[in-house]
């Protein structure tokens, strides 16, 4: 995950993001990819717990350097995509964790990324929740984004459309599957 977010270097081979060789370009060169084409969503949501949905929702766009107006227009229409535009001045500790990981997810996708990558996104969410979650991983892909899922759990797996099987660091399976549908997940009442 970290060689595909371009925080550290491949030690071998090329790596081509978006047909250019990234493995060979300078720390702000990668620093720029990492803002502009990626967004990251992690298990622990990383939201700073002194600022509003809002806020840490724009935090990408401060060190983008958009204007005031920009960013909170634009942080505005992410937090509303993944349906929270009733939360925007909460606070983490006055969401649940799906609530909080939306925002990481808005917060991931205010610079319009063509990939997110997502590190075990739904790890700490009850079973509702995390169908809540794949099924707005989903509509992101159908809108044209790439999602990377780094997962342990089949049944999370299941809702993706090709499943690549690591184990100890090789790639042992890379597989198209009919995604699952959240609709079609169970989850208890």
């Amino acid at each position: 995950m970290n060689v595909l977010g371009c925080l550290d270097r491949p030690t071998g081979g090329e790596y081509f993001l978006n047909g250019r060789d990234v493995s060979k370009l300078s720390r702000d060169a990668l620093a720029e990819i990492r803002s502009g084409t990626l967004g990251f969503v992690f298990q622990s949501f990383h939201l700073l717990s002194r600022t509003s949905a809002l806020e840490n929702v724009e935090l990408p766009l401060l060190y983008a350097g958009a204007s005031s107006r920009e960013r909170k227009r634009r942080a505005e229409s992410a937090l509303t995509r993944v349906g929270l535009g009733s939360r925007m001045e909460h606070h983490p500790n006055q969401m649940s964790g799906g609530q909080q990981q939306r925002v990481a997810i808005a917060r991931a996708i205010v610079n319009e990324p063509i990939v997110i990558l997502a590190d075990e996104p739904t790890g700490n969410l009850d079973t509702r929740t995390s169908v809540e979650i794949m099924q707005l991983f989903q509509e992101l892909g159908r809108a044209g984004i790439t999602i990377i899922v780094v997962t342990h759990e089949d049944d999370i797996a299941a809702y993706a459309g090709r499943r690549l099987i690591m184990r100890d660091g090789e790639l042992v399976d890379d597989r198209k599957q009919t995604p699952l549908r959240a609709s079609e997940m169970k989850v208890p009442a």
